[in-house]
């Protein structure tokens, strides 16, 4: 998708401080964190949400770079990934991403 924000984040047409990327995903820090550690992991091709039929590849890679972004964050105590579909769930770039959220003690409300 051309005019999607993230694609160009994940595909370096957009500069940001990329945590950890193979070829199928990136994960770079948010813009606007909600804890110390906040990544996004987000896959390269553009897919819209959680259900957006995303190959079991691409959600794979994304589990994976779940687990380098907290060896590289040093999150041995604990974390959160959040995922969101539609607006109604809060999702505000219509481009599937994780929330990758620690560094702290993280209440129960959600982000």
């Amino acid at each position: 998708m051309s005019d999607c924000i993230f694609c160009k984040l994940a595909n370096h047409e957009i500069p940001t401080n990329i945590v950890f990327e193979d070829d199928l995903v990136a994960a770079f820090e948010d813009a606007n964190p909600q804890a110390p550690v906040h990544v996004l992991v987000v896959p390269k091709a553009h897919y819209e949400n959680i259900i957006d039929d995303v190959p079991a590849e691409t959600l794979g890679a994304m589990a994976n770079a779940v687990k380098e972004v907290a060896r590289i964050k040093g999150l041995d105590e604990g974390f959160r990934v959040i995922t969101n579909k539609g607006e109604a769930a809060g999702q505000t770039v219509m481009h599937l991403h994780w929330h990758v959220l620690g560094g702290k003690t993280l209440g129960e409300g959600l982000v």
